[in-house]
């Protein structure tokens, strides 16, 4: 897959800078931009672009993706569910009880030492990047940009809430119809893992719909308007229909040995040519097995 950006500068982007036109035109960051030019990694015509070229019609510039970056991530031949790649992202779907990213407590066997392994046996020179992370315990969508540029569009989209996200969970007791939760988030204490409701905390938006519900247990599609660690199982358990399995924020269940949530759904424009973009998770077999039981006992 190509690693580098090509432009033919059209008429009236005559007489820019090569700064400008890399901070301006294609919206790269201070840090990465100079990134590119200290490195040379940014070429005129096939010669070395400087910051203060100026560009004529017609020039070709290439900017070169693959800047020789390493990263202390031992590669694992661990298999990998992979749900959509291109040039600049990939994106997997991350099974329960299986840590992202290498921590002293997990070093090894994480997404990123399969990600790792995967990138190089395609032979692409690429570091690990998360776009976004899940806990241990939630499956579902993870985001992997393959450069930094990548990973820089990615948290723009993010911030300007350009990516869709969307959750099914389990959740105890019934719940009917479709509602929003706007409730704010943060640590209840500075050291504290758990998060809560709290007056002055981070303000944090959960929208959701019933796909089916019983007396003990309702199957809902969430809808994040925002991101906060732990929000929705913060916001579900805040309402008193804690997910069914968590044990930090409800309690364990004999029909499920994790939280059932599952990123489900990601939407979202491609990065370098706009194309709308669904990518789907299939939904994991302890959280559909949740999911017979509630219309089984609805028959």
């Amino acid at each position: 897959m190509k690693s580098t950006l090509e432009y033919s500068i059209e008429k009236d982007k005559e007489g820019i800078k090569l700064i400008n036109f890399l901070r301006h035109e294609l919206k790269m960051s201070t840090r990465l931009t100079r990134k590119l030019l200290r490195g040379e990694f940014v070429k005129i015509n096939g010669i070395t672009g400087k910051a203060n070229s100026i560009l004529k019609c017609d020039d070709r510039v290439i900017i070169i993706l693959d800047t020789g970056e390493t990263q202390d991530i031992e590669p694992q031949d661990i298999p990998i569910d992979i749900c959509y790649e291109d040039e600049d992202i990939l994106i997997v779907n991350k099974p329960p009880f299986m840590v992202v990213h290498p921590t002293k407590g997990h070093p090894q066997g994480t997404l990123s030492n399969a990600v790792m392994h995967y990138f190089k046996k395609t032979n692409q020179n690429s570091i690990v990047r998360l776009v976004n992370r899940l806990d241990r315990d939630t499956s579902g969508l993870v985001v992997i940009a393959k450069s930094q540029f990548a990973h820089q569009a990615m948290a723009k989209k993010l911030e300007k809430n350009e990516i869709e996200k969307y959750y099914v969970s389990i959740v105890e007791g019934m719940m009917e119809g479709r509602g929003t939760i706007d409730l704010p988030i943060d640590r209840e204490f500075p050291d504290s893992v758990k998060r809560a409701v709290i007056e002055n905390g981070q303000r944090a938006v959960t929208h959701y719909e019933v796909i089916s519900s019983s007396f003990d247990m309702s199957a809902l599609l969430i809808k994040l308007e925002t991101g906060k660690t732990h929000q929705i199982r913060v916001h579900f358990s805040h309402i008193g229909h804690p997910i069914v399995g968590d044990t930090l924020y409800g309690k364990e269940s004999n029909l499920i040995n994790r939280q059932a949530l599952h990123a489900h759904i990601l939407k979202f424009k491609s990065i370098r040519d706009n194309r709308p973009l669904e990518i789907v998770a299939k939904i994991p077999d302890d959280i559909n097995n949740l999911m017979n039981i509630i219309n089984h006992s609805n028959l």
